[in-house]
């Protein structure tokens, strides 16, 4: 079954950076889109940002533009998430999804994601 791992978690004081990574692997899929969501205490579950399997198209919430970015390698198939300027409001935990891609279409960070990892936590104070 395929298989989601994230890293790279952890603490870091606001305006520090930190690098996400997610590891997918019994994925065979040609074409499919990576993303990372977060969820904090209180809050719903938000889509932070996604990109194709080809490392291209990534998209991105508003409250990270800028800030954010999202790579994957096609042929690891590893997804980094290299957030920067990092706020209070960013701390949560971060959990990297899959899905196969629509044909034709964007990963869309508000479409049905079928692959989930257990999430990694980030705290920025």
């Amino acid at each position: 079954h395929v298989q989601l791992v994230e890293s790279g978690g952890g603490s870091v004081q606001a305006g520090g950076s930190l690098r996400l990574s997610c590891e997918v692997s019994q994925l065979f899929i040609a074409s499919y889109c990576m993303g990372w969501f977060r969820e904090a205490p209180t809050k719903e579950r938000e889509g932070v940002a996604s990109i194709g399997n080809g490392g291209y198209d990534p998209l991105y919430a508003d409250s990270v533009k800028g800030r954010f970015i999202v790579s994957h390698h096609y042929r690891t198939k590893k997804t980094y998430l290299e957030m920067n300027n990092l706020k209070d409001e960013d701390s949560g935990t971060y959990y990297c999804a899959s899905t196969p891609r629509p044909y034709g279409g964007v990963c869309e960070l508000a479409q049905t994601w079928m692959y989930w990892g257990q999430g990694t936590q980030v705290t920025v104070s």
